[in-house]
């Protein structure tokens, strides 16, 4: 892709959108930027449908930008080139691409498969819908290194040239449908990453998922299949005849994680690593920060932050990690989800359910009758509420099943804001 004179105009001005825009720079494009809020930034201008409509060579949207708002449909009728940040990066980004996407455990697996590869000697950068944008890791990127990324369906509806070597489908469950209005929008989203595989490629997809069974069907790559039917007998196995190790080695509390593991013991398994070396690296990883993060243990009840647990499935996945007793912060923001397929796991494990931010009405409709429901509208005092009403060997869990908007940031601060007042609690107990 030649850039030098172009005329480029991006949109959104969080960090890949930042990066986007050094990046054009750098090589020799016209950048104006934009964003829905005032912003002091070189070339900024406040977004309107005005700035949508001049002449522009390229739009490249930032994965939080709605791809179908109707100035850039009237753009790219115009015959505006409109990509987003991971297709900008394709034709710079060296060496092979490992894209992992899922509606839950992404983050966890691409940590997993970054921390392996580096621990057995294999030259890996990490990045994507985590940590460093796509566009930023083109700097460093080399022939002989992989490129582990986190891909999520904002990132891939707008990628159409952008090609994984190896592909990966965690899981495809009811989620961002604000986003993308319907299921089967959301879905093939995510189809875009096996779609433009090529040949000699391979596709990494959950076998006990119908929808990522249905993936092996757009792409070309040679399947390597994975599910939950591979724990057995206490321990993982990466087929009939080989065994990777045993559940209780796995640092990582519950199945779905299990599965994360068996996801990327695949992928390091095609890198290159061996499986005693790819076993070694698992035993020796930690947790993700705000991924069933431990934060502490208070007159013996226990702390655990899930902040993004964002929708119903990955709430419902850490509930699943705990025999009982929870007492589990649900609530943010509502993106179109059903809490009422929450209703019998809350019945069955939690004490009570502290309700915050604005979707907490919502949930209350839906899970009024299943379980103990505790209007606190703040994270604040829903841990407040927690910590006075809890027993010793109880469990409180922030998993919101929502995503954070409404009183934060984004996920990042509302966990780090759960273990800020978790250690404000337990230095007042202490």
């Amino acid at each position: 892709m030649k850039l030098q004179g172009l005329k480029a105009l991006v949109v959104g001005m969080e960090k890949s959108g930042q990066a986007s825009a050094a990046f054009l720079r750098a090589h020799g494009s016209d950048v104006t930027t934009t964003d829905i809020k005032p912003l002091t930034l070189p070339g900024f201008r406040l977004q309107s449908e005005e700035l949508f409509a001049e002449a522009w060579d390229l739009i490249v949207l930032s994965p939080g930008v709605p791809a179908d708002l109707e100035p850039l449909q009237k753009a790219r009728m115009r015959g505006v080139n409109v990509i987003g940040e991971i297709e900008l990066a394709a034709p710079f980004l060296r060496g092979k691409t490992i894209g992992i996407t899922g509606s839950n455990g992404k983050t966890t697996t691409t940590s997993l498969v970054g921390h392996i590869l580096r621990s057995s000697g294999v030259s890996a950068q990490v990045g994507g819908n985590i940590g460093t944008p796509v566009i930023a890791m083109t700097e460093n990127s080399r022939d002989d290194q992989w490129n582990v990324l986190e891909l999520s369906s904002f990132q891939l509806e707008t990628a159409h040239t952008f090609r994984a070597h190896i592909g990966v489908c965690l899981n495809v469950t009811q989620n961002h449908l604000d986003r993308h209005r319907t299921m089967e929008n959301y879905v093939a989203a995510k189809g875009n990453l096996f779609r433009m595989q090529l040949p000699g490629s391979y596709a990494v997809l959950n076998h006990g998922s119908e929808i990522c069974r249905s993936y092996a069907e757009l792409t070309v790559a040679e399947k390597i299949w994975f599910s939950r039917e591979d724990i057995r007998k206490d321990h993982v196995w990466l087929d009939d005849e080989t065994p990777l190790m045993p559940l209780s080695a796995i640092p990582i509390p519950g199945s779905h994680n299990a599965e994360n593991v068996l996801a990327a013991a695949h992928i390091a398994r095609l890198a290159g690593v061996s499986v005693p070396a790819i076993a070694a690296a698992v035993s020796s990883f930690h947790a993700v920060e705000h991924r069933l993060e431990f934060t502490a243990e208070i007159h013996g009840v226990r702390y655990y932050n899930d902040s993004k647990a964002t929708s119903v499935d990955a709430a419902m996945k850490a509930i699943d990690s705990f025999p009982g007793g929870l007492w589990v912060i649900l609530g943010g923001t509502d993106k179109g989800s059903d809490y009422r397929l929450m209703r019998e796991k809350l019945r069955q494990k939690a004490r009570a359910v502290l309700l915050i931010g604005t979707a907490a009405e919502k949930i209350k409709s839906h899970l009024d009758g299943a379980v103990k429901l505790i209007p606190c509208d703040t994270l604040a005092r829903a841990v407040a509420e927690a910590g006075a009403a809890a027993h010793p060997g109880d469990t409180v869990l922030l998993a919101p099943a929502c995503s954070s908007f409404d009183q934060f940031r984004n996920y990042e601060e509302r966990g780090r804001t759960f273990k800020q007042l978790v250690k404000d609690l337990k230095n007042a107990a202490a």
